[in-house]
């Protein structure tokens, strides 16, 4: 998209605008909004694209010194925060418009999203009854899950968040969709009865890592997919060290989830537009 390489947010928000459902990105009775929909979701996305602010209290700052003559009617701080929530449900629709549900081979996985230090965990109160505490090879974490399936070259096919205890086969039939006939996981996917319940309902293959002490028979093709699962862990990498999409700085569970939506699209565009 040249209006990336251009820095010119203007063409940017013409896009969002055009692409967003109209009856997300217009409110057409009541008192007009100082920001509408589209301008939200323009701002979200060219932050995780251009601006790399980490909180929405820097976003704000950085609008009100530069982007001014953009958004003329930018509110206060605390309005801005209303926005940004309110923008969840648009993001997550450009979001769901733009995974790539029907590629044929996927890479699967999940990944903890911690929403503070383990060892503060009780005394969190923003995602208290909601987060909760799970394990992988790392140690334990509070927080949720982020569980996902991608191309081979890094795009999104699905994605599913839950609390981090829940473990990765459950999320399986969410990820993998209708059209998939390959998809690579690691051992965690590689239970028997998983594998025969996929080929029997929808055709697909599963491949997955031997347990540990456990020996598999595979042919080259096998081995060359499996070779390739690392994929998924770079997309989570990315995520997390470059876009921080593990985030300790929300007040409230819209503010997690509104950030989770703003970086997965911003990601998902940078792969589709090749940035």
């Amino acid at each position: 998209m040249s209006f990336l390489y251009s820095y010119d947010i203007t063409q940017l928000f013409i896009w969002v605008d055009e692409t967003l459902p109209k009856q997300l990105g217009t409110r057409s009775v009541g008192r007009p909004r100082l920001l509408s929909d589209a301008e939200m979701v323009t701002i979200l996305i060219w932050n995780v694209l251009m601006l790399k602010q980490k909180t929405w209290k820097d976003l704000h700052r950085f609008l009100v010194a530069y982007h001014r003559k953009e958004f003329p009617t930018l509110p206060k701080y605390n309005g801005f925060l209303v926005f940004c929530h309110r923008a969840t449900g648009p993001c997550l629709k450009l979001l769901q418009r733009s995974l790539v549900s029907d590629a044929p081979l996927k890479f699967m996985d999940g990944t903890m999203l911690p929403v503070c230090k383990h060892k503060r965990a009780d005394d969190h109160r923003v995602a208290k009854g909601i987060a909760n505490f799970g394990k992988n090879w790392q140690g334990w974490h509070f927080g949720f899950k982020l569980h996902a399936s991608i191309t081979h070259d890094g795009k999104l096919c699905a994605l599913a968040f839950t609390q981090a205890s829940v473990h990765e086969k459950n999320l399986i039939s969410k990820l993998l969709g209708v059209h998939t006939k390959i998809a690579v996981g690691d051992s965690s996917y590689g239970g028997k009865d998983i594998r025969e319940k996929m080929w029997k309902e929808r055709g697909t293959c599963i491949l997955a890592p031997g347990f540990h002490g456990q020996k598999k028979i595979m042919n080259d093709w096998q081995k060359a997919l499996l070779s390739q699962r690392s994929a998924i862990e770079s997309v989570f990498d990315y995520l997390k060290e470059h876009l921080h999409l593990v985030t300790s700085f929300p007040r409230s569970v819209y503010g997690y989830l509104a950030h989770y939506a703003m970086v997965l699209l911003g990601y998902q565009l940078m792969k589709i537009w090749g940035i």
